[in-house]
């Protein structure tokens, strides 16, 4: 194993807040934020806070610890310059930037970027993962404490269209799925050095899904999903706890709530687990309700799907029945989130901004906003608003 930069210096402080969002699709990587307040009933230029320009293109979802805001980005005619930005998020000003050349490959489909998976924090440092599989950690001010260029450990760890999967802060283990058409792994990443604490090999396939948590009991249960299906490990020893083996999608992520993990499988299932090696328990199996690129979200007793149409349905948590559908402008590569109102926030790739009203019967579309750019990432949210980044900028809506 190389370690391309020594361990650093002490942290300089930590800053964590309940209104954080440290990784992709916000606690557990569920989406959902029940926290998250104060959060804009429009997007428009009236709740348009601020957006900056940013010097790269990149499809990973702005992270939120404290006050502060961070993103990635990638540049250059090979998108070989590594950018890990920080600005505030009461007005955008730039804190800092670092950068980093590219050890690995940086080959990707046009539509995606270098900078496709979201980074992730534990409230004290910044755990950025590229495409090139370059795993950088650096504490809040920006300083570096390690670096794993991974493609020079596992050299044939890449596919040809570009890695997407986002890395997950588990207890005290960074949980990140490589997993590709070669040399394909999943491992746990000791936070403070970047050593592996365990790796696993994975199915040979591309799959861009990212972990995602399970609470069942006392216990934090990641589950990792694969074209094979679910396999949920422990996050600190990477020691399997339970498996589902009906296959899974490679691009919309499983959603989990408690013990119950809603999978894109099939159209979409929903199973219970348990940490004592026994099968799931199948709940649910709804062929119809078939999510497209976007990942689902549970909030409450309903499930929320967006399919290849562009439409929004919502399930019976326990039954998997559909309620009703509308239909959102699209298409939709970016996930939905929600905070602690009824509303859900969308964002279709040519840049509407669109925000669903669930306090009726059913759902209404009640705000569009078009931001102008392309928006492939997934919004986040905290500090009185909701951050989105598009192919050339970071906004931030405010509901103050």
């Amino acid at each position: 194993m190389k370690l391309l930069l020594p361990i650093f210096t002490a942290l300089a402080f930590s800053s964590v807040s309940h209104a954080d969002w440290h990784n992709f699709r916000g606690p557990n990587g569920s989406g959902v934020d029940s926290d998250a307040t104060n959060l804009p009933t429009e997007l428009s230029e009236k709740t348009l806070a601020w957006k900056v320009a940013l010097p790269g293109r990149g499809l990973g979802s702005p992270i939120l610890v404290g006050d502060r805001v961070f993103v990635t980005a990638a540049s250059g005619p090979d998108q070989k310059q590594l950018h890990i930005l920080c600005f505030s998020a009461k007005d955008g000003s730039p804190i800092w930037e670092r950068k980093f050349w590219a050890t690995g490959r940086t080959m990707s489909h046009k539509k995606t970027n270098v900078a496709a998976p979201t980074p992730a924090s534990d409230g004290e440092r910044i755990y950025a993962l590229y495409s090139s599989n370059d795993l950088i950690c650096l504490n809040l001010d920006g300083n570096p404490v390690w670096m794993r260029g991974l493609t020079l450990d596992y050299p044939n760890a890449s596919n040809s269209l570009g890695m997407a999967s986002s890395p997950m802060v588990a207890g005290d283990t960074l949980v990140a799925q490589i997993e590709n058409d070669s040399e394909s792994f999943a491992a746990g990443f000791d936070l403070l050095s970047g050593e592996n604490k365990w790796k696993q090999d994975r199915p040979k396939a591309a799959n861009w899904t990212s972990p995602t948590i399970l609470q069942i009991g006392d216990d934090k249960v990641v589950a990792l999903q694969s074209s094979k299906g679910i396999v949920g490990v422990l996050p600190g020893t990477g020691s399997p706890v339970f498996e589902y083996t009906s296959g899974a999608s490679t691009i919309p992520s499983s959603v989990a709530s408690g013990d119950q993990l809603f999978i894109p499988s099939n159209g979409l299932t929903a199973i219970s687990a348990s940490t004592d090696g026994a099968e799931p328990k199948k709940l649910w199996n709804e062929s119809a309700q078939r999510p497209g690129t976007a990942s689902p979200l549970v909030i409450g007793d309903k499930v929320y799907i967006i399919n290849n149409a562009g439409v929004l349905n919502c399930a019976n948590r326990e039954t998997g029945e559909r309620l009703w559908r509308t239909r959102l402008k699209g298409p939709l590569s970016s996930s939905p989130v929600a905070g602690s109102g009824n509303l859900i926030y969308a964002f279709s790739e040519t840049g509407i901004g669109q925000v669903v009203d669930l306090s009726g019967e059913e759902g209404t579309v009640t705000s569009e906003f078009e931001l102008g750019e392309t928006i492939l990432s997934t919004p986040s949210l905290g500090q009185n608003g909701i951050y989105i980044r598009s192919d050339g900028q970071l906004w931030k809506f405010s509901g103050e």
